[in-house]
């Protein structure tokens, strides 16, 4: 595991000897680390663990071992791909999701709409998108939740080149936005973006 860090304070979130992983099956050793404001990068190959830290990162999934010490700005996570969500439309992911944020931002998410075509899809269930439209459907949420930090999962699979550089665009713009923490999970860390720190699992 290899980490850099470009100091920048405040610390938005913090792990504190985290471990976990499905089924109580630990994925990766017990990890201390902070993510500061801006954006940050959780790379490495599969099955490394990127997805399992930032469920845990989230509350999503209970810790073997050790703490995570969150914002009072709330930190956003979701997962779309399971059936479970198939009968949802968009409009109604969205609805359910605005409740939970109290910063959500419904003009910046009628922009990211448009922007990613997802205006016509509103009204449809989600188990009639393609999976690149699914996605956009978390993508469009998690910029739009005004959270104090916000996890992403490898956010590019699937799309075409235009939605790719329209998140990205927006990523480095809300790298210099204070108070704000970004944690991508992805194989690799982008050389096109500028991160605050960069962890390799």
């Amino acid at each position: 595991m290899s980490l850099s860090t470009t100091p920048r304070l405040p610390f938005l979130l913090q792990a504190h000897a985290l471990s976990g992983g499905p089924g109580g099956q630990a994925v990766f050793e017990p990890l201390n680390f902070s993510w500061p404001a801006g954006l940050n990068w959780v790379c490495g190959d599969e099955g490394c663990g990127k997805t399992t830290l930032l469920r845990l990162l989230a509350g999503d999934l209970k810790p073997l071992s050790g703490s995570v010490e969150t914002p009072p700005g709330g930190v956003f996570w979701l997962d779309l791909q399971g059936a479970a969500h198939d009968e949802t439309t968009v409009q109604a992911c969205w609805d359910k999701l605005q409740a939970h944020y109290p910063h959500w931002n419904s003009a910046l998410l009628h922009d990211l709409s448009e922007a990613l075509d997802m205006t016509p899809h509103r009204h449809k269930r989600l188990n009639m998108l393609s999976t690149g439209s699914r996605r956009k459907v978390m993508l469009v949420a998690a910029l739009a939740s005004g959270a104090a930090v916000t996890l992403l999962d490898q956010p590019f699979v699937s799309l075409d080149q235009v939605s790719i550089r329209l998140i990205k665009d927006f990523l480095s713009e809300a790298a210099s936005q204070p108070g704000r923490a970004w944690i991508v999970a992805d194989y690799e860390a982008p050389a096109d973006l500028a991160l605050a720190s960069v962890l390799e699992l």
